[in-house]
């Protein structure tokens, strides 16, 4: 089991690893599986896409973006191949983690793709935006102590019962308090 404040900062790190134009150990692109790292002819202009990771608990939720042909959007094959980059995100994140933790991370998907925003930006290109949430398996999370917010409270409380007063400390009652 593993701490998960350990494992966010472990795919935090992997995550870091893939920005554009990343370079591994032995100088070579890092190939993450997006669409950006296929050759694309020089006539033709840069692919865009790219993700991010946000966490909540043990939740990690893969955030994808991508600059598409409107051509592409209207095909029934969009959903398929933006959760196929995002699965090739997350074995690049597991490959990533392990070279740099030395431990296995296990995700598992919660739930479907989230194909959340489809907007068009010409009559040529749409910008699309979608995520996909994991559950991290393998933490300690379930076995840190429940907090109770009525039991802390107490205890704090309970503090200042126990306190003593310092020794140069005279408090004596006003003459209209007696």
């Amino acid at each position: 089991m593993s701490n998960i404040a350990d494992i966010v900062k472990g795919i935090n790190q992997a995550a870091a690893n893939a920005h554009d134009g990343a370079l591994d150990e032995s100088g070579e692109p890092v190939e993450i599986g997006l669409e950006r790292n296929k050759p694309t002819p020089i006539t033709d202009r840069r692919v865009m896409d790219g993700f991010g990771v946000t966490f909540a608990g043990n939740t990690m939720r893969v955030n994808y973006t991508s600059e598409v042909a409107s051509s592409g959007v209207k095909e029934n094959k969009l959903k398929d191949n933006i959760e196929t980059n995002i699965e090739e995100v997350v074995k690049f994140l597991k490959k990533e983690y392990k070279s740099i933790t030395g431990e296995t991370l296990r995700l598992k998907k919660k739930g479907s793709l989230n194909l959340g925003d489809v907007q068009s930006t010409s009559r040529v290109r749409s910008w699309v935006q979608a995520n996909c949430q994991y559950t991290i398996e393998g933490t300690d999370k379930n076995k840190e102590p429940k907090r109770d917010i009525d039991s802390a409270i107490r205890s704090f409380l309970e503090l200042g019962n126990n306190a003593k007063k310092p020794e140069n400390v005279s408090i004596t009652p006003k003459a209209n308090e007696k």
